[in-house]
């Protein structure tokens, strides 16, 4: 006998306000206390951009920037994934 999926909810994330309110409303309407045995998967999804689109540049010294670029893009996607940890829990 197979067993229904449960539905799947996807919400963008990223560092705006608009984010947050759309993961929480998310949350509060599909996950909350009263809803029988959580009927949703939920996926949260942040896209992080390249190094090169982020900047937008391009010739002689954009090789020696594009590291430290990374480095922030990737401390940004880690300061949106654990924010988005804390508003699940």
């Amino acid at each position: 006998m197979a067993t229904a999926e449960k539905p799947v909810m996807v919400v963008g994330i990223d560092e705006s306000d608009h984010s947050s309110y759309a993961l929480q409303w998310t949350l509060d309407r599909f996950f909350a206390s009263y809803a029988p045995n959580f009927p949703f998967k939920l996926i949260l999804v942040h896209a992080k951009p390249t190094p090169t689109s982020a900047v937008g540049l391009a010739g002689p010294g954009a090789a020696e920037v594009l590291p430290f670029v990374d480095s922030d893009l990737r401390r940004i996607a880690a300061r949106v994934v654990e924010k988005a940890k804390e508003v699940c829990e």
